[in-house]
């Protein structure tokens, strides 16, 4: 355990060290987030009755959303681990006296944290200076907010151990171009970031809450925006560790299977 500690702590430290980076993701988030408020403000103001979601929670939804951006995006993959894998460095991966999964698995959690620990401050500070009804509201109870923070963290243990999937998928195909663009565009629609499951219609976002996909952003933002409380967020938190346990060990599995047919080709 000390050995993968360590790992992340190198990993979160160096990628703290992007800053002009993160400026330019929190200038996109931003823009993103008050043309995604506006948008839903029109819909809104048309019939504030005919939706699943008060408006004041969409609101919060989507600013949680935009400052955490980095930790609950499938599309945020780690491009050393697929070049390692397409140019033969796996090799030297291979030698090393730790677990690959777990390796790859930890340096991913960090690199999203220190991601997230850039950019979510000045969004929140803005989020809560906005005027009224495009300023995000604070949870509707302590306890919501610590089942918040529990449910955010099963979230990104999700969210890696579906990229896990995607990048040891690249060990059977010539290129992950493919397999990482369709996960990306799964995740992004199923796991509420276009738009949230409560949205869907009703058939559809039935089956929608069964997959993983559910057990990402979906689960933390409804339940700090106050939609999902009490028995209903404890089930949805109880519905991530379940999915995270089955992604993780079908993860280790793949991983175990594809690293006894690879082959390294080169001097």
């Amino acid at each position: 355990m000390k050995e993968y500690l360590a790992l992340f702590r190198v990993r979160f430290i160096t990628s703290l060290q992007y800053r002009a980076a993160a400026l330019a993701g929190i200038a996109t988030q931003f823009a993103w987030g008050f043309m995604e408020l506006l948008a839903f403000s029109a819909f809104y103001k048309v019939n504030p009755g005919a939706f699943p979601m008060e408006f004041r929670q969409v609101v919060t939804y989507i600013w949680i959303q935009q400052a955490f951006l980095a930790m609950f995006m499938v599309w945020f993959y780690e491009n050393e681990i697929f070049a390692a894998i397409q140019s033969g460095a796996i090799a030297y991966e291979l030698v090393r006296p730790v677990d690959l999964y777990n390796r790859w698995f930890s340096s991913s959690v960090a690199n999203r944290l220190a991601k997230a620990v850039l950019r979510s401050m000045p969004i929140l500070i803005v989020a809560f200076l906005v005027p009224p009804p495009l300023r995000m509201s604070l949870p509707p109870s302590g306890g919501q907010f610590a089942l918040f923070f529990l449910s955010t963290f099963l979230a990104l243990g999700v969210v890696v151990s579906f990229n896990m999937l995607v990048y040891i998928s690249t060990f059977y195909t010539l290129s992950p171009v493919g397999a990482r663009i369709i996960a990306a565009m799964l995740a992004d629609f199923l796991a509420g970031s276009i738009i949230p499951l409560p949205f869907f219609p009703a058939g559809f976002r039935y089956v929608a809450e069964l997959l993983p996909f559910a057990a990402m952003q979906n689960m933390p933002l409804r339940i700090y925006s106050g939609h999902i409380s009490g028995t209903a967020a404890l089930y949805g938190i109880g519905f991530q560790i379940v999915w995270l346990i089955t992604l993780v060990g079908l993860g280790k599995f793949l991983m175990k299977h594809a690293l006894r047919r690879v082959v390294v080709q080169g001097g």
